[in-house]
């Protein structure tokens, strides 16, 4: 098949990758005159089993300090469960998974929108990402693996259940069920999981006639913060992606969501187990990911104080945050001082926009009209128009909303017919008041 094709030659890929640190690896023990032929041999057989399994580090430099990750596998029969332990002073790109511990519950109740996250931290919230028989919802959606984060007290967890027959779905979905009940969990943190995760879980569970123990938890569903903090700053906010970005980990191995139910196939044909070895490093490394960028957004909002210091891109998803938590005020004094920095022309004028709207809806006319002024030149319509209705109602200048609505009329002709009518109207009205005014004079 095409796609086993296409991981054959991923796996190549790797392999070459692999060559060539032993290439290198054979070439530096040459050099070790004191050695035999059959140490060096056997040096470099212990180099090539370990390049198998050890991760390229994102700073070489830091890879001998990186503490040691335990790991361990329960066979039961048709699933599996791998337990991976996890020092908290652990390094994930560049934040530490201890780190979590210190979020504050009103640093997650503003992430979540949730007020119930005030009274909660991350020591109690489980991580949850599934992978699936299928990238859409739906009762014939098979979880075959199930992986689940959290804090344990002296490191951070990582459980997952991995489903090896899926005739044995019943009894590893009684063992997940276990885990849950005898680990009360406050909380959920997912990635997309209000719309994909939670609801495919759930539903294993009523099919197989078991309480979801979820159901009623409060969920930071982390991607709907991620795309107000970053979808205008990087390109994707893909979770792999923002890893990279947000946290410059290293995940170049890791494959793309779409290979995972191939992936899963082609094992349940072959029986091999390389084929899902990828997928659960990439469920592992989503997981940590999660972890990662709920840590890097709350460094972001914990500052007490925002100031024009801050990168524009961050002030501006910062003041998104705050907007949808409802603390519109704040929100939009850091969109006016991002606008004091460097913006994309598009990006500039959409945010301008929206702070003229919010001064004018709280009649701080003065803000409201320099920004219109300092749009209108761009030939922008709504600026004439804003700018006419101010004079005309606001300061009874007359003579001023005309010049306006005359320039706006020239600009709309032939570009908005609704700007056209609304400009001939608005000039037809401002004639008779003024003629009115001069009769009364």
């Amino acid at each position: 098949m095409a796609g086993e094709n296409n991981f054959d030659e991923k796996g190549k890929e790797r392999e070459k990758s692999r060559e060539e640190i032993i290439r290198h690896s054979w070439s530096s023990l040459e050099k070790h005159q004191s050695l035999s032929l059959k140490e060096k041999l056997e040096k470099l057989l212990a180099l090539a089993r370990e390049s198998k399994v050890k991760k390229s580090p994102l700073h070489p430099e830091e890879e001998a300090c990186w503490p040691e990750i335990e790991r361990n596998m329960t066979r039961i029969s048709g699933f599996r469960i791998f337990e991976n332990t996890y020092p908290l002073d652990y390094k994930y790109g560049r934040v530490s998974l201890g780190q979590g511990l210190k979020v504050e519950g009103r640093v997650l109740a503003l992430l979540a929108h949730n007020e119930a996250f005030r009274k909660l931290d991350l020591s109690s919230a489980l991580f949850l990402d599934l992978e699936t028989t299928g990238l859409s919802g739906g009762v014939g959606v098979i979880p075959f693996l199930i992986g689940f984060g959290y804090f344990g007290q002296k490191n951070f967890e990582i459980r997952q259940f991995f489903l090896g027959e899926p005739a044995e779905e019943e009894a590893m979905i009684h063992e997940v069920y276990h885990f849950l009940e005898s680990n009360p969990f406050e909380s959920i943190v997912s990635f997309n999981g209000r719309g994909f995760d939670l609801p495919i879980l759930e539903t294993r569970f009523t099919l197989h006639r078991l309480p979801f123990l979820l159901a009623d938890l409060p969920h930071l569903d982390f991607i709907f913060a991620a795309r107000q903090l970053w979808k205008h700053k990087y390109e994707s906010c893909r979770l792999s992606h923002l890893a990279e970005q947000v946290l410059k980990a290293s995940r170049w191995e890791d494959i793309p969501s779409s290979e995972v139910p191939i992936r899963y196939f082609s094992y349940l044909r072959s029986g091999q187990f390389s084929f899902v070895e990828p997928v659960l490093e990439h469920n592992l490394q989503d997981i940590l990911s999660l972890l990662g960028i709920v840590i890097a957004a709350s460094e972001l909002l914990e500052s007490s104080t925002f100031t024009e210091d801050m990168d524009s891109s961050d002030l501006i998803g910062l003041a998104r945050i705050l907007e949808a938590a409802g603390e519109a005020e704040r929100s939009f004094e850091l969109l006016e001082m991002a606008l004091r920095q460097w913006v994309p022309e598009s990006l500039a004028f959409s945010l301008k926009k929206k702070l003229a709207w919010y001064w004018k809806k709280n009649r701080q006319w003065a803000r409201a009209v320099a920004l219109w002024e300092e749009m209108a030149p761009a030939g922008k319509l709504f600026c004439y128009r804003e700018l006419a209705m101010y004079y005309e109602h606001c300061c009874h200048d007359y003579e001023r909303a005309r010049e306006l609505a005359a320039e706006g009329l020239s600009l709309a002709r032939g570009v908005s017919r609704t700007y056209e009518e609304d400009f001939l109207r608005r000039l037809q009205r401002l004639e008779a008041k003024i003629q009115k005014g001069r009769l009364i004079g």
